[in-house]
């Protein structure tokens, strides 16, 4: 898993728990300019496998929240660094319509190409930071009652925008690799 985020490359080795093995290397990675997350992982991929020449996956997520255009977008890493979760929240003070979503795109790429996966996780934005798991938005961002942060590393796995986009690149590499 090629991230500077070392809760990533977390979730994705809690993901798999066992069944692949996932490294984390810190490599430093130019990310393109788009607003579809899939592409700019499939260009962060084709990158990250020209500088190791190893079978790798990588991610990009983006945070998009419905009342403010979209916005952060997939500009979510830069947003959390400026502003954090204090700005997003001082952002949606006063308006009711508080839907967001996560979305992940991931890129496998090996010496066959590059593939991408997408998962999606619909929530909406909290009235304050709850809870001590997770990291980046998970404080601020609730489905059904309770904030990612507020559930178990193991239960964000299941269901979070990124295990939906593993489950899909899981199920691909698997049967890639089944003869027949």
């Amino acid at each position: 898993m090629v991230t500077g985020n070392a809760g990533k490359a977390a979730e994705v080795a809690a993901f798999f728990g066992g069944l692949l093995e996932v490294d984390h290397i810190a490599l430093e990675v130019p990310e393109h300019r788009s607003s579809d997350v899939a592409d700019i992982a499939r260009g962060k991929a084709e990158y990250a496998y020209r500088q190791l020449k190893i079978p790798l996956i990588v991610d990009d997520t983006g945070f998009f929240i419905d009342a403010l255009g979209g916005f952060p977008g997939p500009y979510a890493a830069y947003v959390l660094d400026t502003i954090g979760n204090a700005g997003i929240l001082r952002l949606m003070e006063g308006v009711s319509d508080r839907k967001a979503r996560f979305i992940t795109g991931i890129a496998y790429a090996d010496t066959n190409g590059i593939e991408v996966f997408t998962g999606t996780l619909e929530g909406k934005i909290s009235f304050g930071p709850r809870g001590e798991n997770g990291f980046g938005y998970d404080p601020i961002f609730e489905i059904g009652t309770m904030t990612l942060a507020e559930i178990s590393l193991d239960e964000k796995s299941r269901i979070s925008h990124r295990g939906r986009a593993l489950s899909l690149f899981h199920d691909w590499f698997v049967s890639a690799r089944s003869p027949g």
